[in-house]
């Protein structure tokens, strides 16, 4: 059963929309932010939602300030954290029975992790990077993961191979050298949007599946 709830995101951003779905049996709570192209609502955010749901994954999937006001431009940086940080709290507030874990598509991982090193985000237990954005397209650099050093809970990075905003020759290295518990899962023939090629023979909600197993089974074992 999915919840619609309003939260403020920040001091002067005003309040923002989420969407609570706790699936019977609960065994965890996802704290869900979406991308820099698209919202809470986007076709992407929905299908995760509800293949985590038939794993036993509840999520709280919420909007950032720019979206909520149908604005173009992404908010500043300071009101996207300061929307993470609110968003954990009310998705606790929502589930308090349930353990935490916070990620998110693209920017809204890079933007939970960035949250964060400043400080440890309350009963948070790790963090999914649903195709972490390691640089702009065309432009490599490692720029992006030097925060993630200073996070101090276990991460997962799920990333396809044909991801243009991350190259898996470099970000397989920051992974490899990250001092806290880091895991990653490759999808072959995957793109920033997690879509498979025709002539893969598999359909993008096999993709999602998988995805959603994934997560469910690093939860456990982080859990555990």
């Amino acid at each position: 059963m999915t919840t619609e709830l309003r939260f403020a995101a920040s001091k002067n951003s005003g309040e923002v929309s989420a969407l609570l779905n706790v699936p019977p049996e609960s065994k965890a709570l996802l704290v869900f932010a979406h991308g820099a192209g698209a919202g809470m609502r986007h076709a992407f955010m929905a299908s995760m939602s509800a293949a985590l749901a038939g794993r036993g994954i509840a999520t709280f999937r919420y909007q950032f300030p720019w979206v909520e006001q149908e604005r173009r431009a992404p908010d500043p940086q300071p009101v996207l954290l300061a929307t993470v940080r609110a968003a954990v709290r009310a998705a606790k507030a929502g589930a308090p029975d349930l353990p935490l874990f916070a990620g998110g598509k693209s920017m809204g991982g890079r933007m939970t992790s960035l949250a964060a090193t400043a400080e440890p985000l309350d009963g948070v237990h790790g963090i999914p990077f649903f195709a972490f954005p390691l640089h702009p397209a065309g432009r490599p650099s490692t720029d992006r993961a030097a925060h993630l050093a200073a996070v101090r809970v276990p991460l997962l990075f799920l990333q396809g191979t044909r991801d243009t905003l991350a190259q898996l020759d470099l970000l397989r290295p920051v992974v490899a050298g990250l001092p806290g518990p880091a895991t990653l899962h490759v999808i072959e023939d995957a793109d920033h949007g997690f879509h498979v090629r025709r002539s893969t023979g598999r359909r993008d909600s096999e993709v999602i599946g998988e995805l959603a197993d994934v997560v469910a089974a690093w939860m456990a074992a982080v859990l555990a």
